[in-house]
């Protein structure tokens, strides 16, 4: 086990506070992202919390906190809790990979990136996200069908995010050679790739699972509005 696994207890403050700190927006206890990046938010002191996020809340109407947090009872809206499983890579899996894979790094590739998450998973990756860390797609046909990346970055933990294939084109292993190119390069960095899935998407848990990801523990996602 890892010294510093409790880290991943609390990912974005230890994200913002480590390798991604020039993302960050700094509050009494607490530390989010740029939303610009990302709208989520960690906190390692309560006793403002409820203020601190109303401050937060003036630079983005829609975030996260993610982790433990205390029952929220502020001004903003608790909109819902989305319950994640975190799980962990400890050592690379074995896949051949027969796709090209492409590093999306141009202005139009992150364009193609942001429209297909969204249109996926609606609601987490913001105009910037693509700046925290690398991300990779498989086009077929001149459309880009499939991605993966990285976001949340720890000294010594990377987050695997935006896994991703459109509708027409899942059942075609895309994904797994994704997570399979982008966790090798996690590793090549000397760093432990981890990701968060949502407890109720079973498919996409078989899937990590099958790629050698163990569920470490359960983690909150807790949506708040400013209305």
């Amino acid at each position: 086990m890892n010294p510093n696994e409790h880290k991943l207890d609390n990912p974005v403050w230890n994200s913002l506070n480590e390798f991604h700190a020039g993302f960050a927006l700094e509050y009494d206890g607490g530390k989010c992202y740029k939303p610009e990046y990302c709208p989520f938010g960690g906190f390692v002191n309560f006793e403002n919390f409820n203020e601190e996020l109303v401050k937060y809340a003036t630079e983005t109407d829609n975030f996260y906190i993610v982790g433990d947090t205390p029952e929220y009872k502020g001004e903003l809206t608790k909109n819902k809790i989305l319950v994640c499983n975190q799980m962990v890579l400890d050592q690379p899996f074995k896949l051949e990979i027969n796709e090209s894979i492409v590093e999306l790094k141009t202005s139009s590739q992150k364009k193609e990136l942001f429209n297909l998450v969204n249109l996926i998973q609606p609601g987490y990756f913001n105009q910037k996200t693509s700046e925290l860390g690398k991300y990779f797609g498989i086009y077929k046909n001149g459309q880009l069908v499939a991605v993966t990346g990285e976001r949340m970055k720890m000294n010594e933990y990377t987050e695997v995010s935006a896994v991703v294939t459109h509708s027409e084109h899942t059942g075609k292993g895309y994904a797994k050679q994704l997570i399979k190119h982008v966790t090798n390069l996690i590793f090549q960095e000397n760093k432990i790739p981890y990701l968060h899935v949502a407890d109720f998407n079973i498919g996409a848990i078989k899937l990590y699972e099958k790629s050698g990801f163990v569920t470490r523990r359960k983690i909150n996602f807790t949506n708040l509005i400013n209305n």
